[in-house]
């Protein structure tokens, strides 16, 4: 691997990373139900996404959709499933739980891709993961018992999704499944109409739901998909643990809730760990 598709998939992975950790924040801020919040998740970011592949790609967006081909309907129904479910989880348990679900996907996408794709991730990346994974369970190690089963289950879905996404995204490196993630959005929005029924945006959620539904979701989302076409799935898995950090960071300096000495050991931990992998790999390419 070169050092400049080493530096790309890492920067790709740690930006989309970065602007989806407010994405949990935002939901609890959105005043709106869930098959309301979660039709506009779809539409919007599917309207963002549209535009901008239109400008890319011009008359010819129809046939990359189509030559996503297999890869491109996995992607897309993974994709719309996950869509869906973290938002369910996040509203019928707490964020933490959610969160520290979701911080599976890195172990869930090294298994996977060693499975199907024969594609071992190295013991420094091996190493990273159990850290980090520790460290989420340092930080959370109570929440566990205070959440609701099925907000916990849906979280451990969607953090399975997650692994699937990466390693589809893998396989399929030479193909940009960023058309099927526009498709994915599109089938979000057009299943939540069936169960909204106020689709209307009043007061702060006339600016708290197209900001979460551009930036927290589309332009990640964008990134994320390209990041694994240069780095491994587990890699790019294993910057969402930031967001197990900076999720509670958001809601300390949004709404003053300050975070326990656990997540400050922990996320110092996370945050270390994920420097140090991304320095030592660099290096090595």
């Amino acid at each position: 691997m070169s050092y400049n598709n080493q530096k790309k998939g890492m920067l790709l992975a740690f930006g989309g990373t970065l602007f989806i950790t407010p994405d949990s924040l935002l939901i609890r801020l959105a005043n709106i139900d869930s098959w309301n919040l979660i039709f506009y998740r779809g539409f919007i970011p599917f309207l963002t996404i549209l535009i901008g592949l239109l400008f890319f790609y011009r008359s010819s967006l129809l046939k990359q959709i189509l030559n996503n081909g297999w890869h491109g309907l996995v992607y897309i129904l993974s994709f719309s499933i996950i869509s869906i479910l973290f938002v369910i989880s996040i509203e019928n348990t707490n964020v933490a739980n959610t969160l520290i679900m979701i911080a599976l996907a890195p172990m869930l996408s090294a298994i996977i891709s060693l499975i199907f794709l024969k594609e071992n991730p190295d013991q420094k990346t091996w190493v990273a993961i159990i850290i980090t994974t520790l460290a989420v369970i340092y930080i959370f190690h109570g929440a566990i018992d205070t959440g609701d089963f099925l907000g916990n289950f849906l979280g451990l879905i969607v953090a399975t999704g997650l692994a699937v996404n990466a390693v589809v995204i893998r396989l399929a490196k030479k193909i940009n499944l960023v058309p099927s993630a526009m498709i994915g959005k599109l089938v979000v929005a057009l299943f939540a109409i069936f169960f909204a029924d106020q689709i209307k945006l009043e007061n702060n959620d006339l600016i708290i739901i197209p900001l979460m539904c551009t930036v927290c979701i589309a332009l990640p989302f964008v990134c994320v998909t390209l990041a694994p076409r240069y780095i491994t799935a587990a890699e790019v898995n294993l910057f969402f643990l930031l967001e197990t950090i900076l999720g509670p960071f958001w809601v300390w300096l949004i709404i003053k809730e300050e975070p326990n000495i656990e997540t400050i050991i922990g996320g110092t931990v996370i945050i270390i760990t994920i420097a140090i992998h991304a320095i030592l790999k660099l290096k090595k390419t």
